[in-house]
């Protein structure tokens, strides 16, 4: 039977064992990589990171993808090099909300997950810690996008130079397996003013822009390929409509597109995503009456 001094003793030391535990986690379990399509890029104790499985990645297909064609058709190509290890570029994909540049990025996992193309979401604030990802890529045979959605940064956050030393301007190279496709609603990923360009000089019939203008240029040229998204028109966004009714079983009236205009009116956007929802919408609320 213990003695009351050494059960005391041992409770004390089971504390500290789990107070050490608590800034020393176990090691992560290296991710599946040959059978979970996508994963997210979290840290823990906002110290470690580590690869959480998706286990169930969103199911878009590049046909649902309606009024980019062009868009989808460059990105695609880009991807289709990258997995044939042909030389291919970091992307980014700016302009309106609403208009699948997400959307694309998701559906090209669907579509070439089975030749090996992977997808690792990463917050824009974790992508210091690129050299740390990239490196569970190293001799792996899958084709890796890290994908970050939503990219843009604010007048003072200097963490944006955190991905220019990433994309171009680290001492090491980037690994031949991975690509960045980047979204945002700003083309250059900063806020740009008016008096940004008032400092710009005319040397010799060319235009200098000023440091600031430069600053941001900078950031959006580390990515080799720049895809813009655009507000649908009426008869674009119409279209969208009638796809995805069509995929809902809804038969076209003129009523649907009435109500449809309707909907973007108040919406205050023709946009793909609002199309979709606009459909959800009306095929529910028929099929219950």
């Amino acid at each position: 039977m213990l003695t009351t001094e050494l059960q005391h003793l041992i409770e004390r030391a089971e504390a500290l064992v789990a107070r050490i535990d608590h800034y020393f986690p176990p090691t992560p379990i290296p991710p599946d990589w040959q059978n979970i399509l996508a994963f997210r890029w979290r840290k823990r104790n906002n110290q470690l990171g580590e690869f959480q499985a998706v286990y169930h990645p969103h199911q878009i297909r590049l046909q649902d993808l309606q009024g980019i064609d062009e868009q989808k058709q460059q990105l695609d190509r880009n991807t289709r090099q990258f997995l044939q290890k042909q030389p291919a570029n970091n992307v980014l994909l700016s302009g309106s909300r609403g208009t699948g540049k997400s959307s694309l990025i998701k559906a090209l996992l669907n579509e070439y997950a089975n030749q090996g193309l992977r997808l690792v979401e990463v917050e824009k604030y974790d992508l210091i810690d690129l050299p740390e990802i990239v490196e569970a890529f190293n001799n792996r045979p899958e084709r890796f996008i890290i994908f970050c959605d939503d990219l843009s940064y604010e007048k003072d956050d200097a963490s944006y130079k955190a991905l220019k030393s990433v994309l171009d301007g680290s001492v090491s190279a980037p690994p031949e397996n991975a690509l960045i496709y980047a979204t945002s609603n700003r083309r250059h990923l900063l806020p740009e003013y008016m008096r940004d360009n008032l400092d710009a000089k005319m040397i010799d019939g060319e235009i200098h822009h000023a440091e600031g203008v430069e600053e941001k240029i900078s950031l959006s040229e580390r990515f080799g390929l720049w895809l813009s998204f655009y507000p649908f028109k009426q008869d674009e966004y119409l279209a969208i409509v009638r796809y995805w009714l069509v995929e809902l079983g809804v038969t076209e009236s003129e009523s649907v597109h009435r109500a449809a205009l309707q909907w973007a009116l108040k919406r205050g956007s023709r946009s793909g995503r609002a199309a979709k929802q606009f459909a959800q919408d009306w095929a529910g609320r028929n099929m219950v009456e």
